[in-house]
C-alpha cells in the first residue's frame, strides 16, 4: 500500500505512494504538457525556493537531513530522475509540513507558484512512464484458499475455521441485492473464542498458519506470501485431508454427481474423464486447461482405476493434486509481449475481479465471458461489476478489507486496567470484554455503507450506527436489559446518532480503545493511526533511543496535562517533524478516555486540551470542528481510501506511476457524490487494475 524507496527511508516524512497521489491531488487530470516554459521550471521557480527555504537543512554547510542534498541537484532532468523524491517534496510543501514551523515560510504566492510548477513537471514525468509496477506472483493466503476450495467443490460448509474473520454472520442478514441493511442484525465476534469457531466445516482438516498483515498493508501482499518447502508439503497433506474428510460427501459437495460419481456402465470411460477434468481444471486454474494437462490428469485417473481404486477415489486423487498444484495456489498475470503496460487478457481480468470483490476464484459466468473474449468490453464489464456487488459472496470482501484497513486486529490485545475501568469487563463472565462488541460497530457501519451504496463520508460522520444493548449502555444510554447479555449471537440494532461526537470509524469505542494503553490514552498512537488509516500517510517509526512515556505520571508531574508531558518529544529535532503531523490528529481525540468514553477533565482536574490545526490550515477547538476539518479534506480522504483499495486489489504497494490513476479515481468518485460503489467501480475501471506490466523476459527468469 505504501511505497518507500530505500534511499528515502530516513526522509521526514518518507516518500510513499499515497504521497505521490496526494501531491497531484489538486492538479487537473488534463495537465498541460511540459513545453519550453515548463521545461525550465526547475531553474526559474523550484531552485530559488530550495535555495531560500530548504538547503539550510538539505545541503548547505554539509547538512543533509534525511540523506537529501538539494544542492546536488543541478537540473530538472536530474531532479525528475527520482520522481518519488520530487513527490515527497511537493507533499511537504503543499501541506505545510515543511519548512518547519520555526523556520521562515514562503509567502502564499511563492508557495502557490512553486506547487503549480512542480505539479506540472512531476505529472508530466509520471505520465511518460508507460509501465506500472509488476503485480507480484503470490500464493493464495489462507482466507482466499478457503474460499477458493469452497467454491471449486461448491461446499455447503467452510474448509477450516478462519479466526481472521472478525465478525460472524447469523441469520443471513447480508443481502447486498436488496440495497438495504436490516434494522436489526445478529452477529458474532471472533474474540468470543471457541463458541464462535463452531460452524459447519470439514472434519479432520487443519488450517495452515494465518498470513501476516503487511505493515500499513494487507495480508494478500505478494512480498509476504512465499511458499517454503515445508509449506508446500503441508499443502499436499492439506489437499488430501480435504477430499478424505468424512464430511466430504454428496450432501455437502454440490459437484459430486457431475465430477466424483461414477458414470453409467454404457459411457466410454476416457472421454467422460476428459470432459469432467477439462471443466474442473479450467475452474481450478482460472483459464482453459490445455490438452496436455487434461491428458496427464486423465492418465493418472485411468491408472488409479486400472490398479483397482474405486472411480470416486481416483477422482478424489486428481482433485487433491489439482488444489495442491502451483497453478491453483499461485496468483499471477500471464506474460505480456513487451515492457510497457498491456491490457490484461480476459481470464486474468476475471481472476483479478473475483479475488478483489469475492476473495476467491472466478465463477462460471466470468469464465464463460472470458472464454468468449467479451469480459473486457466496457458494457459487459460494468454489468459484471454490478452483478458481483449484488452477490452474497461480497461478504468476503467485508470479511477481509475493512478490518485490515482499520487495523481492528489490535482490539484483541486491548486490556484496560481492571480497577480503573471495571465497566469494560463483564462481572457475570469475567472473560468477556466490551471490546468484543466494540469491534463490530465499525464493521457493521462499513457493510451498511457498501450495501446501501452510501457516501464514503458516512464512514467519517454518519447519522446512524449499529449497537448491541451492552454497547449502547457503554456509550452512556439507559437500556432495559437483563444483567446478563448474550455472548454468542449478538443482536445489533440500527440507531440514530444525535451527537456527532459518536459514530464513524474515527470516533467509535473500538478504535479509541485499541489506540490507548491500560491506564491512559496514547495520542501519538491515535495520531499515527489517523495518519495511516484515514489519510494513507503513515509516519516513520520513532527513533530507537526515545523512551516511552510512562503510563502514570512520575512524581512532580501529576499536575501536568498529557500534552504538557509529551512536549519534551517535540524538543528533539529528529522527532519534531513527525510530531507536527501526528500531534494535532492524536490530541484531537483526547476527550475520549482509554475505553472511548467522553471526558472533559483529566483525573488531576485539568481540562482536556484538544485544540489544534489540521494540516496547518483548519483550526479546531472541539471534536465537532475537528470532524468538520476532516470533512473539509474529503478529497484527500477519498484519495487515501482509493489508495488502500487499489493496493488491496493489486496485492502490491503503489508508486508514483499509479498517481494519475488515483487522481482520476478521486475526481470521478467526487463527481458521483462520493458513493462507495462508484469508488469500487472506478478502482476496477482504472488503468492499473485493467493492465499488466509483466514482460515475458521477466516471467521466464
Amino acid at each position: 500500500m505504501i511505497f518507500r524507496p530505500r534511499k528515502l527511508e530516513t526522509l521526514k516524512p518518507p516518500a510513499r505512494a499515497a504521497t505521490v497521489a496526494l501531491a497531484l491531488g489538486t492538479l487537473a487530470i488534463a495537465s498541460p504538457p511540459a513545453d519550453a516554459a515548463t521545461a525550465d521550471a526547475f531553474t526559474e521557480t523550484l531552485q530559488p525556493v530550495f535555495q531560500e527555504h530548504c538547503v539550510q537543512c538539505h545541503g548547505k554547510d554539509g547538512k543533509v537531513k534525511g540523506k537529501v542534498n538539494l544542492l546536488d541537484i543541478k537540473s530538472q532532468e536530474q531532479f525528475l530522475e527520482d520522481p518519488d523524491l520530487a513527490a515527497t517534496i511537493l507533499d511537504v510543501i503543499e501541506f505545510e509540513e515543511m519548512p518547519p514551523e520555526d523556520e521562515p515560510q514562503p509567502t502564499p504566492e511563492t508557495r502557490a507558484e512553486f506547487l503549480t510548477a512542480l505539479k506540472t513537471v512531476l505529472h508530466s514525468s509520471v505520465a511518460e512512464n508507460k509501465a506500472f509496477a509488476q503485480a507480484p506472483i503470490r500464493r493464495m493466503n489462507r482466507f482466499q484458499y478457503n474460499n477458493a476450495v469452497t467454491d471449486l467443490f461448491q461446499l455447503n460448509r467452510v474448509v477450516f475455521p478462519l479466526p481472521e474473520r472478525m465478525m460472524r454472520e447469523h441469520k443471513d442478514y447480508f443481502q447486498p441485492a436488496s440495497g438495504k441493511m436490516p434494522d436489526e442484525v445478529t452477529v458474532g465476534s471472533r474474540p468470543l473464542g471457541k463458541s464462535q469457531m463452531i460452524e459447519p466445516r470439514l472434519a479432520g482438516v487443519t488450517a495452515f498458519p494465518q498470513d501476516l498483515r503487511a505493515e500499513h498493508g494487507f495480508d494478500n501482499r505478494g512480498d509476504h506470501l512465499s511458499l517454503s518447502p515445508i509449506l508446500l508439503e503441508s499443502f499436499l497433506k492439506l489437499s488430501k485431508s480435504i477430499v478424505d474428510s468424512p464430511d466430504f460427501i454428496p450432501n455437502n459437495v454440490a459437484i459430486w454427481n457431475d465430477f466424483f460419481a461414477a458414470p453409467g456402465n454404457s459411457a466410454p470411460l476416457k472421454p467422460e474423464l476428459k470432459k469432467r477434468l477439462d471443466r474442473f481444471l479450467t475452474h481450478a486454474f482460472r483459464r482453459p486447461a490445455d490438452d496436455t494437462l487434461v491428458e496427464r490428469y486423465t492418465e493418472h485417473v485411468v491408472a488409479q482405476i486400472e490398479s483397482g481404486a474405486p472411480f470416486t477415489d481416483a477422482m478424489k486423487s486428481a482433485a487433491a493434486a489439482a488444489i495442491a498444484s502451483p497453478r491453483f495456489l499461485y496468483l499471477y498475470d500471464h506474460p505480456g509481449e513487451g515492457s510497457n503496460a498491456e491490457p490484461l487478457d480476459d481470464f486474468d481480468l476475471a481472476s483479478r475481479l473475483s479475488f478483489f470483490l469475492w476473495g476467491s476464484i472466478p465463477d462460471q459466468t466470468l469464465l464463460d465471458l472470458a472464454a468468449d473474449g467479451t469480459l473486457s468490453q466496457s458494457n459487459i464489464l460494468t454489468a459484471q461489476i454490478n452483478r458481483m456487488l449484488e452477490d452474497r459472496r461480497l461478504k468476503r470482501f467485508c470479511d477481509s478489507f475493512p478490518a485490515q484497513w482499520l487495523q481492528l486486529d489490535r482490539i484483541i490485545s486491548a486490556v484496560p486496567d481492571h480497577e480503573k475501568f471495571p465497566e469494560f469487563y463483564s462481572r457475570a463472565q469475567a472473560q468477556y470484554r466490551l471490546s468484543m462488541d466494540q469491534s463490530l460497530e465499525p464493521l457493521l457501519l462499513f457493510e451498511t455503507v457498501l450495501i446501501e451504496d452510501r457516501s464514503i463520508l458516512d464512514l467519517i460522520d454518519p447519522d446512524f450506527t449499529y449497537r448491541s444493548d451492552l454497547l449502547h449502555r457503554a456509550y452512556g444510554e439507559e437500556v432495559d436489559t437483563p444483567k446478563r447479555f448474550p455472548v454468542t449471537a449478538l443482536p445489533f440494532t440500527r440507531r440514530a446518532i444525535t451527537d456527532r461526537r459518536e459514530g464513524g470509524v474515527i470516533t467509535n469505542q473500538a478504535v479509541l480503545t485499541m489506540t490507548s494503553g491500560a491506564e491512559r490514552t496514547h495520542p501519538i498512537t491515535r495520531g499515527a493511526w489517523l495518519a495511516t488509516v484515514i489519510f494513507n500517510n503513515p509516519p516513520p517509526p520513532p527513533p530507537a533511543d526515545v523512551p516511552a512515556l510512562s503510563e502514570k505520571p512520575p512524581a512532580g508531574e501529576e499536575h501536568l496535562t498529557l500534552r504538557e508531558r509529551l512536549s519534551v518529544h517535540r524538543e528533539r529535532a529528529d522527532c519534531a517533524g513527525c510530531h507536527q503531523k501526528i500531534d494535532p490528529l492524536g490530541f484531537a481525540l483526547e476527550n475520549y478516555g482509554p475505553t472511548g468514553l467522553w471526558r472533559d477533565q483529566y483525573e488531576n482536574g485539568r481540562d482536556v486540551d484538544m485544540e489544534g490545526k489540521l494540516f496547518r490550515k483548519h483550526e479546531f477547538n472541539n471534536l465537532i470542528e475537528f470532524k468538520d476539518a476532516v470533512l473539509a479534506e474529503k478529497d484527500r480522504f477519498t484519495r487515501a481510501l482509493a489508495g488502500h483499495l487499489l493496493s488491496f486489489a493489486l496485492a502490491r504497494e503503489l508508486n508514483a506511476v499509479d498517481a494519475p490513476a488515483l487522481d482520476k479515481i478521486t475526481a470521478n468518485t467526487a463527481a458521483k457524490d462520493y458513493r462507495i460503489q462508484s469508488l469500487l467501480k472506478e478502482i476496477i475501471l482504472s488503468k492499473p487494475f485493467l493492465t499488466k506490466s509483466n514482460p515475458a523476459t521477466l516471467a521466464e527468469n
